[in-house]
């Protein structure tokens, strides 16, 4: 092993350590603070806690260090970073277009949706969810998340849901907010908010994204 070698290593488990006590600090925090009458639900999110900890922590350095995603890691808060937008960005997420480019790969490559980490607006700002669910036949996909997703225009399930959160397009700017907790006041009339810091699960699923893939004008995986 050479000095440098050495010196980054000892580098990339300092990272790793400052990660791992922020993450705890603010997870602890929020478990502290949750209402809850159950018990067994808080013990089993504790005792998962170290291993998902652990993970995110891992995967953030890993990410960071391999030099190919646009955000820039804050080690001391484990959260991303990137430069925030005036306007809140939905060029080219009309409700057609978003449809569209969902049912094409449902059609030609349903394999290719499970497991997709994508956005979806709620209020404010865009959040981190992934596809774990399709049904081809009615045209629907289920995230994580937010549950069962309508891809056929105009039917009154579609308008309903989006007046409280809409599927978008994974797109550069709209991953880059969704991992950056990037809010605007009033959603469309863009008046920049404070940051927010994404869950657990949401760092975890911004490690996933392969930000080579936006490169390609035609394809997001």
């Amino acid at each position: 092993m050479t000095q440098s070698s050495l010196w980054q290593d000892n580098q990339q488990s300092s990272h790793f350590a400052e990660i791992c006590n922020a993450l705890y600090e603010r997870e602890l925090r929020l478990l502290a603070n949750r209402e809850t009458e159950n018990v067994n639900v808080l013990q089993r999110r504790l005792k998962s806690l170290s291993y998902y900890i652990n993970k995110t922590a891992n995967l953030m350095t890993q990410v960071n260090e391999q030099g190919n995603s646009p955000l820039t890691l804050d080690v001391q808060n484990a959260t991303w970073s990137s430069k925030q937008a005036l306007q809140i960005p939905l060029s080219g997420q009309v409700l057609e277009s978003i449809n569209s480019w969902y049912l094409r790969l449902l059609q030609k490559e349903p394999k290719s949706l499970l497991g997709l980490v994508i956005p979806v607006l709620v209020n404010d700002h865009v959040v981190l969810d992934c596809i774990d669910g399709i049904n081809a036949d009615k045209k629907r996909l289920r995230t994580n998340v937010f549950g069962w997703f309508s891809l056929t225009l105009d039917t009154e399930e579609q308008a309903e849901q989006i007046k409280t959160q809409r599927l978008l397009k994974p797109n550069k700017k709209t991953m880059l907010a969704a991992c950056a907790g990037h809010r605007w006041q009033n959603s469309l009339n863009a008046s920049r908010l404070r940051p927010i810091i994404p869950s657990l699960r949401e760092l975890l699923l911004s490690c996933a994204i392969n930000w080579q893939n936006f490169k390609r004008p035609r394809s997001y995986r």
